[in-house]
């Protein structure tokens, strides 16, 4: 909580429209517009649905592929399996859980409509490479950015880059609204139809702002818009991003120092940053040497009361996929067996991050 969230929703309920599309929805667009340089967006009830909007939007079809990371949320999946998409995983950089962008033109066939690229840890993935395989083979891009507020490739916010981009403020990320999500609409031909889309599939916006004289059913659709309750209270977090990135940053920085001697000894990996990329404090992980080392952290961890917790399973392991795939992605793999993320949160305590710190060191000293 930065402090104005409760006051924000109350002048919500006090403006007589707490449904979607309202003032507070306006406000959070104008912020990204303007401060962010996003060229239009739209607020969501989720991340899984901004994600949904864009495979609708790029007009995904059974028996259509779409390429992805293995080492993902099964939302990013889930998106384009109901439209009917046939999911192809790519395997993660051997140092860098993100998508290997090398590995990805061998994927590409003629069923090919997408490349869905994942910042895991709000850590850019190689856009320019992708674009560029973008353009040669006319592939739409989407950027799942669910963790990557505020963090950039190069001097470009990432969601800026493909053609349509997915935020998530779900309580578990750097900016929050409970549940709650955004799509960014890189490529102007999307604009109009996204508006529908996001409108239960009616020109009802376009009524509102006096463009027509009814509004009417016109295209395919669901109610993706949040309410504007949830739109205040992300509002308020918006005004404090950079006191909540800063302070978030500094934590993030505090384990990289502590623990690189750790690295420097062949003890454990800590997350590699491209010169690329920038760091914007969503997680903080590091990498053990085998699965076993891992879960005796874990619970050396515990013990002391700390909760550390590994990250995402292989979705090309998964019974819903594997049962009809067989595909072998090695890098991937590790890091389900071997990453573990450690405490990072606003309110984390320097000397409390300290004693997480000294017990992390006294661990692997010992082994």
């Amino acid at each position: 909580m930065t402090g104005d969230e409760l006051y924000y929703i109350k002048d919500a309920v006090n403006r007589g429209k707490i449904s979607g599309n309202g003032y507070y929805t306006e406000k959070c667009h104008n912020f990204f517009r303007e401060m962010i340089g996003f060229r239009n967006c739209l607020l969501t009830s989720s991340c899984t649905d901004a994600l949904e909007m864009a495979a609708i939007l790029i007009d995904i079809k059974p028996g259509d592929e779409v390429i992805m990371p293995s080492y993902t949320f099964v939302s990013t999946a889930n998106a384009f399996v109901l439209r009917g998409a046939k999911i192809v995983f790519a395997d993660s950089y051997k140092e860098n859980p993100n998508i290997d962008a090398d590995s990805l033109e061998n994927l590409i066939s003629d069923k090919t409509r997408a490349i869905v690229v994942v910042h895991y840890a709000g850590v850019a993935c190689d856009m320019n490479t992708i674009m560029a395989l973008s353009k040669k083979h006319n592939l739409f891009v989407i950027e799942d950015a669910a963790q990557a507020i505020d963090s950039y490739y190069e001097e470009k916010p990432l969601g800026s880059i493909g053609h349509l981009a997915a935020f998530s403020f779900h309580e578990t990320k750097n900016i929050i609204s409970g549940e709650g999500g955004m799509l960014v609409i890189n490529d102007k031909q999307f604009d109009k139809r996204a508006e529908i889309i996001w409108e239960k599939g009616t020109n009802r916006s376009a009524f509102f702002r006096g463009e027509v004289d009814k509004y009417s059913w016109v295209d395919v659709g669901s109610s993706f818009l949040p309410s504007d309750v949830t739109a205040a209270f992300l509002f308020a977090q918006l005004e404090n991003l950079q006191k909540i990135q800063s302070r978030r940053i500094t934590l993030w920085n505090n384990y990289f120092e502590s623990l690189k001697e750790l690295e420097e000894e062949g003890l454990l990996k800590l997350p590699l940053i491209p010169d690329y990329a920038s760091v914007n404090g969503h997680l903080f992980y590091l990498v053990c040497n085998s699965i076993e080392e891992r879960s005796a952290l874990i619970s050396f961890l515990k013990k002391y009361g700390i909760l550390s917790v590994f990250h995402y399973l292989s979705l090309h392991k998964s019974p819903y996929y594997c049962k009809e795939n067989a595909v072998e992605l090695k890098n991937c793999d590790n890091f389900a067996d071997r990453l573990v993320r450690l405490p990072l949160y606003y309110e984390l305590d320097i000397e409390d991050q300290n004693k997480i710190i000294e017990l992390i060191i006294s661990f692997f000293r010992k082994r």
